[in-house]
């Protein structure tokens, strides 16, 4: 059984690692899991950040993500979040559906918001996306080169490379760029 893990907003913001994340569960990898509360977050942010999206295109996003993985949403996480403290209590949220649906890994980019002996209490541990896909990488060295390699193919751009993906994912995760690099190079 894959790991289950839940991604932060943070980690579903940025596009090109949004579509890497979706796509690692995709591929079965590991079993991710949001809430509803984790994704107005991300097009919120997203909405206010960014005026220049279409506000159609961002809630389609929402829709395919929501509809392209088999139970991703996690519900009936609330009752946990009094039990949980964390430097910032708007963070309890992301801890509570990972104590709901059983998930062994949040990932986000805020590791500092979810410290270890928070966590360790429920048998939860946090993990920066870079870590986290360069792990991936070294148990299934085969799959994420795939991904960048589809997710330049789905760029509208019919120019795009796998390279360009590169660029814009190791904005968020240098190391795992470096080694897909390597793989690429090598």
């Amino acid at each position: 059984m894959p790991l289950v893990v839940v991604y932060d907003a943070n980690v579903l913001y940025p596009s090109t690692l949004r579509d890497v994340l979706v796509r690692v569960g995709l591929a079965r990898l590991v079993q991710p899991k949001w809430t509803e509360q984790i994704l107005d977050e991300v097009f919120d942010n997203l909405r206010a950040n960014r005026p220049e999206l279409d506000p159609a295109r961002l809630a389609r996003t929402r829709d395919l993500m929501n509809a392209s993985l088999r139970d991703v949403v996690v519900t009936g996480y609330e009752r946990y979040i009094r039990q949980i403290e964390l430097p910032d209590p708007d963070d309890r949220h992301v801890v509570a559906a990972a104590i709901r649906a059983r998930m062994q890994v949040i990932v986000t980019k805020n590791l500092r918001d979810f410290p270890a002996g928070a966590l360790s209490r429920w048998g939860i541990r946090a993990q920066h996306p870079d870590g986290f896909l360069s792990d991936l990488h070294r148990d299934h060295p085969r799959v994420l080169p795939e991904i960048v390699d589809a997710i330049a193919g789905a760029w509208r751009d019919p120019q795009a490379e796998p390279e360009q993906v590169l660029e814009r994912f190791a904005v968020d995760t240098p190391r795992t760029v470096a080694l897909l690099r390597d793989l690429r190079h090598g």
